[in-house]
């Protein structure tokens, strides 16, 4: 048993993909059309960190109500990890790229950690050694 997708609403399809695939390194695993329940049209897109088995199933917000969890998804609590090979090299190399770090590196029992934002504004874990 493994968790396959977790669903992240975003406000639209191309800056995501490109924050995820340019910035963070993941792969664009699917990019297809699709229909919401009512027959709409939609995107089915999947994203992933390269190797990985769990991916993000990147969700355009479809009304308010989930306009209203963009970049809440979580409450404001870290809800995404990220373990990385190199945090100095990532974390360099996100900064450089534009990433927010809320919160500076630091050392902890189990690596070094800083806390970034998403495209959407979700909060993050960068994990490593």
């Amino acid at each position: 048993m493994q968790i396959d997708l977790v669903t992240l609403v975003v406000e639209e399809y191309d800056p995501a993909i490109a924050f995820f695939t340019e910035v963070l390194g993941f792969e664009l695993a699917e990019d297809s059309p699709s229909l919401t329940n009512d027959g709409r049209a939609k995107r089915w897109v999947v994203v992933r960190p390269p190797g990985a088995g769990t991916g993000l199933l990147l969700a355009r917000a479809d009304g308010p109500r989930q306009a209203a969890v963009v970049g809440e998804q979580t409450a404001g609590r870290v809800g995404f990890f990220l373990r990385v090979d190199d945090f100095d090299a990532s974390y360099e190399r996100m900064r450089a790229a534009g990433v927010t770090f809320v919160r500076e590196p630091r050392s902890e029992p189990y690596g070094r950690v800083a806390v970034f934002l998403d495209i959407a504004g979700n909060r993050w874990d960068l994990l490593g050694a």
